[in-house]
């Protein structure tokens, strides 16, 4: 009687969980055959069909908005701009997990045209570095306004261009995309002079070590980033999956990061010369480092990047690493771990993210009006708020698996663990961001080691 009892709490467990992963994936949990979550767009966004003829183009307001591209495909947007402030177009990428994508040959463009086809500035371009990875990639094109810029200067009607190019060998699916489109300001006065020649060092510094260690739950893309502060962080990476996180990086300051793998305890770990990527954007998409990944042998390993600290005289820059730092702002950090990697990480890998901003925060150069995405306001300095999905020191959880509609189960002891602890977990604090999107609902993620 014992034993039937037990075997029907069992099964009930079972259907009460796999009730848990249907809601999940009826409430929006994107994710392919293989459990990876896809990109999140951004909640409240316009959906958009670009056309292409410039004669059909839809209108493209301000925020973002969803669309999808096939390879070989160019569209185009309108937009209406004033004669004053600065216009950004960000174009991200976001091939599902399992895409068949080829590296640098498989990309997506964005430029901006005036009604008589003058280009304006250089045109943006996202492509992929992965080894075969699909992961969302994105980068922008902007309209200036400036005496040292030659055209694109007048008010009235523009086009945004977003194209797609690729190789017969990748994937033939659609794209989800998504087309962006935010304002800068005017200055009050005179634009800020570059930074001096050799005014700050380029010489990587050590990570931070700190002995506290903080949770974190990576976004899948940057409508839902998880907001970290300086230090060190933890999270739970699958093979072929890419988690976002958001820093408050002000004028003056800079990012050191470094993401990093730990040991592999497989038997036999093959080399993956595509192994782990970082890359980092600036508050308006726009990439500031895409890195190449780095190698994999079973031995730990390191991606990192050192970026020059926040001017607005940046923007003036031949060096796109150093123009993409002219704004204060939120600035994003998306890793990716190489679907490759799952020989030697076949329950995903530990994430190790140390993140550090240095410099003292400086006046900005003033705006005729409130700077919104271009800026920080107080409390963004995130000291003593907890990132999303995190409780500040490292703390363990149970982790559920849901991919493609199986459940996996270590058995009913492990289920009765998860209900107790899910019963006292916390509900997670959303971070406050300036396009008030929505967190997207998110796996927990596994037991950590130390």
């Amino acid at each position: 009687m014992t034993h039937h009892t037990a075997g029907r709490r069992g099964l009930a467990a079972l259907a009460a969980l796999a009730a848990l992963a249907a809601l999940a994936l009826a409430t929006g949990a994107s994710a392919a055959a293989d459990g990876v979550p896809g990109y999140r767009m951004a909640s409240g966004g316009t959906p958009v069909k670009g056309a292409a003829s410039t004669a059909d183009a839809p209108r493209l307001d301000r925020g973002q908005h969803p669309d999808t591209i096939r390879r070989g495909e160019t569209k185009h947007y309108a937009v209406a701009l004033d004669g004053t402030s600065n216009a950004y177009f960000s174009a991200v990428a976001a091939p599902r997990p399992g895409t068949k994508v080829e590296d640098y040959t498989d990309r997506l463009t964005v430029k901006i045209e005036d009604s008589s086809g003058t280009t304006c500035g250089p045109e943006g371009t996202a492509q992929f570095h992965s080894g075969g990875t699909a992961y969302p990639v994105a980068d922008y094109a902007a309209r200036l306004i400036g005496p040292d810029v030659p055209s694109c200067q007048h008010a009235g009607p523009y086009y945004v261009v977003v194209s797609r190019e690729g190789p017969a060998t990748s994937g033939p699916e659609p794209w989800p995309v998504e087309i962006g489109h935010l304002t800068e300001p005017a200055l009050k006065g005179k634009p800020p002079s570059p930074p001096a020649a050799g005014s700050w060092s380029s010489a990587t510094p050590a990570p931070p070590t700190d002995a506290t260690t903080h949770q974190a739950l990576g976004g899948t893309g940057f409508n839902d980033a998880a907001t970290v502060r300086k230090g060190v962080w933890k999270d739970h990476l699958a093979p072929g999956e890419t988690r976002f996180y958001r820093v408050p990086v002000d004028w003056g300051q800079r990012l050191n990061l470094s993401a990093e793998l730990p040991n592999s305890t497989a038997p036999s770990t093959p080399f993956v010369p595509s192994a782990l990527g970082l890359a980092v954007y600036n508050p308006a998409r726009g990439v500031v480092s895409a890195g190449s990944f780095v190698p994999y042998e079973g031995k730990p390993a390191a991606a990192k990047a050192f970026t020059a600290p926040v001017a607005h005289g940046n923007r003036s820059a031949p060096d796109r690493a150093v123009a993409g730092m002219r704004f204060a702002g939120w600035y994003y950090v998306a890793v990716t771990l190489s679907s490759r990697t799952a020989v030697a990480f076949p329950q995903g890998a530990v994430l190790t993210l140390r993140v550090d901003v240095r410099g003292t925060p400086q006046a900005g150069p003033g705006y005729v009006s409130p700077a919104g995405d271009f800026g920080l306001t107080p409390g963004d300095d995130a000291v003593g708020r907890p990132a999303q999905g995190a409780g500040g020191p490292l703390t363990v959880v149970a982790y559920v698996g849901i991919g493609a509609g199986v459940v996996l189960l270590a058995g009913l002891g492990a289920w009765t663990v998860l209900a107790r602890r899910g019963a006292a977990r916390p509900v997670p604090v959303l971070p406050m961001d300036q396009q008030t999107t929505q967190a997207s609902p998110r796996r927990s993620a596994p037991p950590l080691d130390g």
